[in-house]
């Protein structure tokens, strides 16, 4: 791949023919070796990835990208502390938005609490953290639907730029990820971990499509929780009102846009 735009936004951008896991690669590198903040590896042809809830993450050669970014953000007085480090997801997902928008104008593309991005109301990307809490980092991953066919799917509720009527050019959807991505972040660390103050969470209150949806949240346990998704709190939390009025906090879970039962 001939990434230009992308090289000129990263410290190290390393391209690989194939990788099984972006995410467990540079994780990997991240621990070995003193890689620099905002190190990028990239591959469009991931074999063995894996999303949320240890979900497979395969796609043919050439029709998406796999993309991980070393994160190890900095405050104003020093690094970053790991607990605050929720709103990064997030701000993976908002990148993404940002940059899926800019190469699908006339689609309807948001971020689905916490970590997918939809286009037209499917999925074109998810987003997956994985810590590094011995180096005060994160690796977050990202894999982005660009020149996949109807044929190609893995699920019908996927879609990608090819089908939605885009350029899938790789360097234009990465580079416009990686900027955006690299603002946020560092207004987030300069802000102390602030997402208010760091203007973060207005950014997600604008794309998350989640927030004001009746939603069904599937919880660890095999607990349900269904409601209304009102706001997302300081630590990046989905904040759902239940049937009897109480407010619950969700820091993971799958969540589905639904109708209310009953």
């Amino acid at each position: 791949m001939h990434l230009p735009a992308s090289q000129a936004l990263a410290p190290e951008l390393r391209v690989v023919a194939s990788s099984p896991s972006t995410n467990t690669e540079l994780a990997d590198l991240a621990r070995a070796d003193a890689m620099p903040d905002f190190t990028v590896l990239v591959t469009d042809h991931q074999t063995a990835g894996r999303g949320r809830l240890d979900r497979t993450w395969v796609t043919p050669a050439g029709s998406a990208l796999a993309i991980s970014v070393l994160l190890v953000p900095r405050a104003g007085s020093g690094p970053l502390p790991v607990e605050r480090f929720g709103w990064l997801t997030i701000a993976a997902g908002v990148a993404m938005t940002q940059a899926v928008s800019a190469v699908l104008p006339a689609a309807s593309v948001a971020l689905k609490w916490p970590n997918d991005v939809l286009a037209n109301g499917r999925k074109i990307c998810g987003v997956l953290a994985e810590l590094i809490p011995e180096r005060g980092a994160v690796v977050i991953g990202a894999g982005v639907n660009l020149a996949m066919t109807t044929d190609e799917l893995p699920v019908t509720t996927a879609t990608s730029v090819r089908i939605e009527g885009g350029d899938p050019d790789p360097d234009t959807v990465l580079a416009g990820y990686l900027e955006c991505l690299r603002g946020l972040v560092a207004a987030y660390a300069a802000a102390d971990g602030d997402a208010e103050r760091s203007g973060l969470a207005g950014r997600a209150g604008e794309v998350c499509t989640t927030l004001g949806r009746e939603v069904r949240v599937d919880l660890p346990g095999g607990r349900i929780l269904e409601g209304t998704a009102v706001a997302l709190d300081s630590d990046a939390r989905l904040v759902v009102r239940a049937l009897d009025g109480i407010e619950h906090a969700v820091a993971a879970g799958d969540v589905t846009h639904a109708r209310l039962s009953g």
